[in-house]
């Protein structure tokens, strides 16, 4: 089990830690730690089903500022590994995907907050002093503490709670571990409403009209709707673009009336 504790918390480093080594790269989003973390695990197939199914639910999570509403990364590492591992449907294991997420976010608060700071008069010294070997050292050294502190979280967690999670879910009633899966099956849609409240104006009803009718009506796939959508915004770029240029041509056709009519002016005073 140890194995597996080091694999997840490599995946939890390698995804979170890079994402900010590469210039905000989206490793962290869920659709790739968990193809990341099936990858380590040896099965892709379930780390890339659930990693889709976490980036849906956490589509419309926003962080602003030292304030975080969920932490994906682990989130969906351990949720992953729990399915993989455990045996755990994938739909009940998307519900643990949530409060470990929550949880993770006020450990990463803590971190970014105040244990963190230590390390800034340390900082501003080194800058005073134009040391600059120092300040990348601190620079990299931080970057290492952080993000192992970060991983330690998964590593501790398989490693302590597989057993537990393997005891309770082998003695859930088949009913409870049906609302489960019901209740891990909406909450895609969570995800979706969330995002739908950050982006949402009555200008585009008309397309969530839309999208609506062809996958609850006309059943088109995802992908379908997706492409149709691409379809759409190049269709109303162009548009966009065409009258940009037409007032652009009426605003210089304007210009010149206006100097032709001023030099007819001047003729006719000098006449």
């Amino acid at each position: 089990m140890i194995g597996y504790a080091l694999l997840a918390a490599l995946a939890v480093f390698i995804c979170f830690g890079g994402n900010y080594l590469t210039g905000q790269s989206m490793m962290e989003r869920p659709l790739v730690v968990g193809l990341v973390t099936g990858l380590l695990m040896g099965d892709l197939k379930v780390g890339v089903l659930m990693g889709a199914s976490l980036e849906a639910i956490f589509l419309g999570n926003v962080n602003i500022g030292g304030v975080i509403a969920a932490e994906p990364v682990t989130a969906t590492t351990l949720a992953t590994t729990f399915a993989i591992i455990s045996n755990i449907e994938q739909k009940a294991a998307l519900t643990l995907a949530v409060p470990i997420g929550m949880l993770a976010a006020f450990v990463v608060m803590f971190l970014k907050n105040v244990f963190m700071n230590i390390f800034a008069p340390m900082l501003d010294k080194a800058a005073r002093d134009n040391n600059q070997k120092m300040i990348v050292t601190l620079h990299y050294g931080t970057w290492v503490i952080y993000y192992l502190i970060i991983a330690s979280i998964s590593f501790v967690g398989i490693l302590v709670g597989s057993g537990p999670v393997k005891l309770f879910v082998e003695n859930i009633p088949q009913n409870v571990m049906n609302g489960l899966s019901a209740a891990g099956g909406l909450l895609p849609a969570v995800g979706f409403a969330m995002l739908m409240k950050l982006l949402w104006d009555n200008k585009l009803a008309v397309f969530y009209l839309l999208g609506f009718i062809l996958t609850a009506y006309l059943q088109l796939p995802a992908v379908a709707v997706a492409v149709l959508g691409v379809v759409i915004c190049v269709i109303s770029a162009q548009r966009d673009l065409e009258f940009k240029n037409l007032m652009v041509v009426r605003s210089n056709v304007s210009q010149s009336n206006d100097l032709t009519t001023k030099e007819a002016e001047e003729e006719d005073f000098f006449a």
